[in-house]
Formats: C-alpha cells, structure tokens, sequence
C-alpha cells in the first residue's frame, strides 16, 4: 500500500490538535460525569450563575425579582432561568466552544467566586438523556440584542440565528430538551421534580416545576436551610436540626453539632449516629455549594477519625472538581477540614463538661473513634482518657475507676494474653488492662500523665508468677517424678512444667506463653532446620534465645492433685499433654496442629484406659 504524500511542515514549526469532536462529546458527556441525572444539576447550576450575573447588574432589584422556572411533560424538559443571558457573539464564544466559560469573561471572571460553576461544559450533560440541545437566550447587558437561538447537536455540529425580540420577551435563558427513547428514567416529569429537590432544595433563588397538567408552578425550595431560620427557643432549633438530619441520613441522631466557618461561608450541621461503626469505615458527607448539592459522598471534608458523624454543609468558597461532582482538594479545603475538627473536638469537650448523660452514650457508641484522636491529640487525651471504657480484670471499667483501686496497672501486650491471665491476676489482687485492642496499650501507658500517681507497666510472665505460692517442700518432691515425666512429654513444645498454688482453685492450669515467644521458637526451629543454607543464615542472623512456654499447674485443683499421684508413667504423660491441651483451650488462642493432634490423642488415650480398667 503506497501512502499518500503528507507535505511536511518546517522543523520546529507549531502544529495544531485534530480534534475528532463528536469523540470529544461523547467522551466529556458520557463519561465525566457519574449518572445521567446530572443533566438537571448542570442546567440549574447555569441558571443560578445567570442569576447571580443578573444580579451584579441589577443589585436594586427586588429579592424575588428573579428566578428559575422547570417544565417536563414527558415529551420535553426545559429550563427557563431570568439570568443575564447571551447575546449572539456570547453564543459563538462560549457555548460553541468546549471548555471556555462564560464565567471568565472580563469583569466576570475577576470575581468567579461568586459562580457555582468554573469550567464551561457542563451543557454537554445534557447529551446524556438527549441528542440536541436548543438554547434560547437574551441579554440583560445590551437591552437592544435580539433574541438569539442556538441548536448543538451530539455530532458536534450546530447553528446560530438571530430571533425577533418577541421570540424572548423578556432577559434571559431557556435551555430545551427533547429526551431520546432510552432516557425516559430521567426525564419522566415526576423524577425531573425529584431531582431538582434533589439537587436544589437549598438554592437561594426561587425555583419552581410545572408538570404540564395545568396547575400552579411547585415551589422546588420552598424554605431556606434550616441553619438559616429563626426559631423561638433554642431547643426548638435543636429538634429541628435533629430532623432534618434525621430527614436527610435516615436515622435519628445522638446529637447535632452545628458547623459555622464564616471565612469560607460555611454553615450545616453534623449528625452523631447513634451506634457505631466499623473501625475506618468513612461515611460520606453531603456537602452543597452556594446551595447546589455537589456530592452525597464527599469523604474529604473531614479528617479519618471523624466516622462518628454525618455532615451536610452549604459552603461558599470550596472548589467543585470539573465534574462537580466532588471537592478540589487544596488549601482553603484542607483549612476547611482542620476546621471543622476542631468544632468536632469542641463539641466533646462541652459534652464532658457539661453533659455527662451524652458523653457517656456518646463513648459507649464510638470509643473506638475517640481512642483514635486521643492517641494523637494531647487536649483530647487529658480531657476524655478518664471516661473511655477498656476490659480488664474488674470488668469493663474507665480507667478513671480502674485507677481508684489500683495504683499499679499491667497492661497486656494481645487479648490472647489477658484473656490467658485474666481470672488468676484477678483472684490474686493484680490490676490488668487488656492491651491487645487498638489503641489501647498505648493510651494506658499514657495515663501517668493524667494520673501521676498512677503506674503503668507491661504485664511480665515473671510478675504473675511471683504472685503465685509456691507449693510447700514436701509437695513438691511428692510431685517431682510427675513433673520430670511432664516436662519430657511437652518437651516438643518447649514448653517447661510447675507446681504452684493458686486461685481461683477451679482453674488446673495456666499456660504463659506469649505470641511473640512463638513466633520466636518457630523461627529458631526454621533455622535449625535450614541450617547451612542461605535462608537458614538469615534466620541464625535473627534468632535469640527462643522464651519457653511455662504450664504452671494448680495444686489446689483436684484434678491437679490427682495427675501428680499418678504412678504409671504413661498414664502421667498422657495426663500432662491433657492438662496442656485444656490450658491452651482455655488460652483461646489459635492452635497449632500439633496440639490439635495432641489433645486427640490425650482423650483417646485416657479413654482407652478407662475401658482397660473397666474390663
């Protein structure tokens, strides 16, 4: 195949983008934005900015002087608005060019805050749900323009006449659809209304919807935020704060916390839900700009530690991504989030300062979202550590009552850990937390610094065990060839075997064997068994000396009593790897094949013997 001769421009000469336009539609309309219901929002978002334009040019104007008008009868929607509107060489500029705005355009663009929208292509939404746009417009800045019609096409073309002032009485914009066949889900007039609530119900401007059937407009925003009305008694806000969230989230909240930023123009509330959630999980916020709905989901607006709460706020000066479909994240935002943590932070030192009743529900709920901001907020810390709940040997307690009775507190490394000491430091007066939950381990080393006199430790194997009796000499040479025999059969888990006494006596034994212990001794076992290999130089690197579990056996348990009596040799190791098998049970930590097979095997065996004897 011979190619054509392609005439070569001179080296280093500027070239300019082929642009395949209906590609570029396609791609801007179909998959910049989330969902075809957008096409509403973009439209009303353009009236509002006509308005808001209409406004910098009549300032004397009544309030209620301008306003957006919505119809959908099924066969077309349209949205009329009495903005500044567009005069035939605005038309040519800006919509017919992808990607300029009409919100840039001189004087305008020096105070582009004033806009919801930045980018300029929004209107191609409206390719979602149809195949031509038809835009009928007039300016309010040049009295004398005509009416000016506009006609955009998918296929990326389009035309432009000039209309009679009388094909538009009055300044202003009317935007035309005609919905394809596919689109009726978003164009039916009963969604077009529950869109626009959706989108528009705290717009400051009046909207309003005609269905066609002949009745008066509905108003689409019938009252301001309910932030912005005044209300007789301050606990009639509250509760009609509380309902609106309630409204808005789907659940009746512990509390509202209103939000109020004045250099950003923020105002909304945040709902505390009333139950927890999983650890991380961040909810997202519905968050309104100038009144327009922007996300349902906007995670960025709080910091990670904030998913005790739901949010809706109304801003003035955050900036919509180009698809306005979420935040810009920049610095006026990451203020804006510093912010509104410290109202979050302000609420809970109210509500420990003044409502114990609500911090205390509060906490029950979310404990874990305050642990989370304690470990890096000192004022959080000292305020709230006192109240936060924490298990330990007393029960579920605030370490401000766990500190009244104990003046020294241990603290466990994992839950396996407390959950294997629990009953006997208890019974023996010692005073232990349970470490091994977020958080917690390190927020209850940090409890001298509220509590001085107050100290705080790891809990030690050695600590326990010094606080066990040792049984007396001549038990414990009665009991010696047991052991040694026991010693020997748990050998294989390196696991050493003694006598003490201990309450509560229930309990025949406990095994102290920590989880980094294990690790420690599969590692060393590894080495050994790579040993002279490369992998197994890497483990000899890291091997120290491999802590051995200890069974600690209960001479005041009678089963206890009556394994260390027992003569027949095999019968004593099978009853030693029973006693490990029911202390590593009770342990409830995970266990390892070998002792699954090892408590098996035990019960088989005592169970064989029982038969033995029997017969």
């Amino acid at each position: 195949m011979t190619l054509p001769d392609i005439p070569l421009s001179p080296a280093g000469a500027d070239r300019t983008f082929q642009v395949d336009l209906r590609g570029l539609v396609d791609l801007l309309s179909h998959h910049l934005y989330s969902s075809p219901r957008v096409y509403l929002r973009e439209l009303m978002q353009n009236a509002v900015d006509a308005l808001t334009a209409r406004r910098r040019l009549e300032p004397a104007a009544p309030a209620d002087a301008f306003g957006i008008r919505l119809y959908a009868d099924g066969s077309v929607v349209r949205v009329e608005d009495d903005g500044v509107g567009l005069t035939e060489g605005d038309v040519h500029t800006f919509l017919a060019t992808i990607g300029r705005s009409s919100k840039r355009a001189e004087k305008i663009a020096e105070q582009r805050a004033d806009f919801i929208g930045q980018f300029g292509i929004g209107l191609l939404s409206c390719f979602l749900v149809a195949d031509e746009i038809h835009v009928l417009s007039r300016s309010a800045a040049t009295p004398d323009a005509p009416a000016v019609e506009w006609r955009g096409r998918g296929d990326g073309s389009y035309t432009v006449r000039t209309l009679p002032a009388s094909a538009r009485p009055r300044p202003g914009t009317t935007v035309t659809l005609t919905p394809r066949a596919d689109a009726g889900e978003w164009t039916r007039p009963a969604q077009v209304h529950a869109l626009a609530r959706h989108f528009g119900s705290l717009l400051r401007h009046p909207v309003t919807f005609d269905d066609g059937t002949g009745g008066p407009g509905a108003p689409v925003n019938p009252e301001p935020a309910p932030w912005a009305r005044t209300y007789p008694t301050p606990g009639a806000r509250s509760r009609a704060l509380a309902a609106y969230g309630a409204e808005v989230f789907g659940f009746t909240p512990l509390d509202t916390i209103e939000l109020d930023l004045p250099a950003v123009g923020l105002k909304g509330i945040a709902c505390v839900l009333p139950e927890a959630v999983p650890a991380g999980r961040r909810h997202g916020h519905r968050v309104h700009v100038k009144g327009m709905l922007l996300s349902e989901q906007a995670e960025e607006i709080l910091p990670e530690w904030a998913f005790f709460v739901r949010c809706v706020v109304d801003a003035e000066s955050l900036r919509p991504t180009a698809s306005r479909e979420s935040l810009y994240e920049d610095d006026t935002l990451a203020a804006v989030r510093d912010a509104l943590a410290e109202r979050l932070r302000a609420w809970m030192a109210r509500a420990a300062a003044s409502d114990p009743d609500l911090l205390a529900r509060f906490l029950q709920a979310h404990h874990l979202a305050v642990k989370s901001l304690a470990v890096h907020d000192d004022e959080i810390l000292r305020m709230l550590l006192p109240w936060l709940p924490f298990e330990t040997t007393d029960g579920h307690s605030t370490l401000d009552e766990f500190a009244r009775t104990h003046r020294t507190v241990l603290v466990t490394s994992s839950v396996e850990e407390f959950r294997q000491v629990a009953a006997i430091a208890s019974a023996a007066g010692l005073g232990v937390v349970n470490g091994g939950y977020t958080y917690d381990r390190e927020l209850v080393h940090r409890l001298p610094e509220i509590r001085p006199e107050v100290s705080v430790a790891d809990l030690d194997p050695a600590t326990l065990t010094a606080h066990l009796d040792p049984v007396d000499r001549e038990t414990e040479l009665a009991a010696a060839a047991y052991l040694a025999l026991a010693r020997d059969a748990l050998a294989v888990f390196d696991c050493d075997v003694a006598l003490r006494t201990f309450q509560p006596a229930s309990a025949p034994a406990l095994l102290m064997d920590s989880r980094e212990a294990r690790h420690e001794r599969t590692r060393s076992q590894l080495a050994r068994e790579q040993e002279g290999g490369v992998w197994g130089d890497i483990l000899g690197a890291l091997r120290q000396e491999a802590p051995r579990a200890q069974l600690i056996l209960n001479q005041l348990n009678p089963l206890v009593r009556t394994a260390v009596a027992i003569d027949e040799p095999e019968l004593a190791r099978t009853s030693a790897e029973a006693l490990y098998g029911q202390a590593a049970m009770l342990s409830r930590r995970p266990l390892r094949p070998a002792e699954s097979s090892l408590i098996n095997r035990s019960f088989l065996d005592l169970l064989a013997h029982a038969l033995r004897k029997d017969s």
